[in-house]
């Protein structure tokens, strides 16, 4: 769904929103697997998102774990941080690139549009999400639901 030429970024959102519910581990598998997808659907040197999307899974998942409330409000910040740094992770290559320089005017406010474009995505994506946190909390020891 392209508007402008602007892609909203959904997977560091779900990637996000799991790590911030399920915690640390289940946030770097579910980055893991979002960056090698990152990976595969953008044009990127091999890697950048699946490293980016698993530390940052972790790393929001550790804090959700030991610091920070599992609210909407924590939820769209930790989002936005992500988006913004998945901005630029993506646009990095024109920043450095021999062959094109693009202006770092042009890639803020590339990036900022995207941002934005992309968090109007984040509330769906957020009930998602939390219900399935809810859902997993109510999972017994033995594996049954209750």
């Amino acid at each position: 769904m392209r508007i402008n030429g602007l892609v909203p970024l959904l997977l560091p959102v779900v990637a996000t929103g799991v790590a911030l519910y399920e915690g640390r581990n289940t946030g770097g598998i579910v980055g893991l697997f979002a960056g090698i997808l990152c990976d595969i659907s953008f044009n990127q040197p091999v890697g950048v998102f699946t490293v980016f999307l698993t530390l940052s899974g972790l790393f929001i998942g550790a804090l959700a774990d030991a610091y920070i409330l599992r609210g909407l409000v924590t939820y769209y910040i930790s989002v936005a941080a992500v988006l913004i740094i998945s901005a630029f992770v993506q646009m990095f290559p024109l920043l450095v690139s021999t062959k094109y320089i693009a202006p770092a005017q042009e890639v803020i406010s590339i990036t900022i549009q995207q941002t934005i474009y992309s968090l109007v995505f984040a509330l769906p994506i957020w009930f998602f999400v939390r219900g399935l946190g809810k859902r997993a909390d109510r999972v017994s020891s033995s594996g049954r639901m209750y």
